[in-house]
């Protein structure tokens, strides 16, 4: 009974709306970050556009290194999740959540003891905002093409496994 009750209550949404979830999270971390490194550089630094070629410069590497490679993990994840319609909170795993809350914690607890200058501060949050925007617009990319490839999938061959794998490696 009580697992019938937890099936109707849970917030359970399609697989593609998990991904713009996931999408739409890392867009609005990605907003939030550089609207901050736009105000640190801004603020405190001398020339402008040098802080910002840093951090452009700087977004290159972190995206590729780092943010792609999560991005496509968790994207992986979420197309073989097992559950045809899994709670809309899946689309981070135990340890994601746990990594985000550790770096919220870090972030906040950094600019309140001014660790670091905000002059460096906004440069690297430059770098930062634009991988993840750059990993929204990659979750963005599958999502769309998750869907296309259900939608095909359905016509031909519904359950192979395959056809499942990312587009990007």
């Amino acid at each position: 009974m009580s697992s019938k009750v937890f099936q109707l209550l849970k917030p359970g949404v399609p697989k593609p709306v998990l991904i713009v979830l996931g999408a739409t999270l890392w867009g609005f971390a990605a907003y939030r970050i550089l609207k901050m490194g736009f105000i640190f550089i801004e603020r405190h630094a001398l020339h402008h556009m040098v802080n910002y070629l840093i951090g452009i410069a700087g977004f290159v590497p972190f995206f590729l290194l780092v943010f792609r490679k999560v991005s496509l993990r968790y994207i992986t994840r979420i197309k073989n999740l097992p559950q045809r319609r899994p709670c809309m909170f899946a689309f981070f795993d135990l340890r994601g959540y746990m990594m985000m809350s550790f770096m919220i914690t870090m972030g906040i607890m950094i600019s309140h003891w001014k660790v670091i200058p905000e002059l460096y501060k906004g440069t690297f949050f430059i770098s930062l905002g634009l991988s993840l925007l750059a990993s929204s617009v990659f979750y963005i990319i599958e999502g769309a093409q998750f869907l296309l490839q259900t939608k095909k999938e359905k016509h031909t061959h519904p359950t192979n496994p395959e056809t499942l794998k990312p587009f990007y490696h």
